[in-house]
């Protein structure tokens, strides 16, 4: 029978790996990877770095994406963020 300590180890480990693969971001029509990988590659950029990228979606909300130039020189989504537009003067 497994210690105590083993099983809580293996309940850990599943824990963490249902969280790494459930943070992964899905692209959404707008982003650079919506429909795949672009066919050109990134070769001036530095391996690792990262870049923004605006963009409104079908419904006319806007977005800001980063992304991370990968060793193989595919993109890497990162993170995602809807911008609330504040319209001013409107007598709102």
């Amino acid at each position: 029978m497994p210690s105590l300590k083993t099983v809580a180890a293996i309940a850990i480990a599943f824990a963490l790996t249902g969280c790494t693969a459930a943070s992964a971001l899905e692209p959404i029509p707008g982003s650079i990877i919506y429909k795949g990988q672009p066919r050109t590659k990134l070769t001036k950029a530095p391996i690792g770095s990262t870049f923004e990228h605006r963009f409104r979606d079908q419904f006319g909300d806007e977005y800001l994406e980063v992304y991370r130039i990968a060793p193989d020189r595919s993109l890497e989504l990162l993170s995602r963020r809807r911008i609330d537009i504040v319209e001013f003067g409107l007598g709102r």
